[in-house]
């Protein structure tokens, strides 16, 4: 079904004025009523499009994701298939911690919604899934499943955000330190 010019005409504003808002205002104030108003349409068309707020982020993130993990599907190595696991490895650590770090007010958005919304949505599933693979590939003899969530535990915008301004820790400290979780004998 080919969509409605005026409706993917809204679709685009209302997800342009979703992400401003996620931009530039604290995540207390953002609601499905202030992204409509700022897109100039009727919150039941926010809602009858999107349905709630997790909706929405979801599908301003949509892209973002779908670009990550085509690299990580059939880009070049180590990122993509082939290569070193550890490499490998250490390649697809640094791309989910530069993700996070560009997309930070749409993931602490999830983060807000609950922490089942971080773990459970589709592109954190195939995070985890690929992150689980790739220790499993490096180093074989740990629970890898358990260690993917400790790991992507480790890259939530709150938690990077919180050693960031609150314990003055630097950035490239809290990659490494992502990095040293996932292998300590890098």
């Amino acid at each position: 079904m080919t969509e409605r010019a005026d409706a993917a005409r809204n679709r685009a504003t209302v997800l342009t004025a979703a992400e401003a808002l996620f931009q530039r205002e604290d995540l207390e104030h953002v609601s499905l009523a202030r992204i409509a108003q700022a897109a100039g349409v009727g919150k039941a068309t926010v809602m009858r499009r999107f349905g709630d707020l997790l909706g929405l982020v979801e599908a301003v993130i949509e892209p973002r994701v779908a670009a990550l993990r085509d690299r990580v599907r059939s880009g070049e190595p180590p990122l993509g298939p082939g290569g070193d696991a550890c490499a490998r490895l250490h390649a697809y650590l640094d791309a989910l911690f530069d993700f996070v770090l560009d997309n930070r007010t749409l993931i602490r958005a999830l983060e807000h919604y609950g922490p089942h919304a971080y773990y459970a949505n589709p592109a954190s599933r195939f995070w985890i899934d690929e992150l689980a693979a790739r220790i499993h590939a490096a180093r074989p003899t740990v629970d890898a499943p358990y260690l993917a969530y400790a790991v992507f535990t480790a890259l939530r915008a709150d938690v990077i955000d919180y050693l960031h301004l609150h314990r003055h820790m630097g950035i490239e400290r809290i990659r490494a330190g992502v990095h040293t979780l996932a292998d300590p004998h890098q």
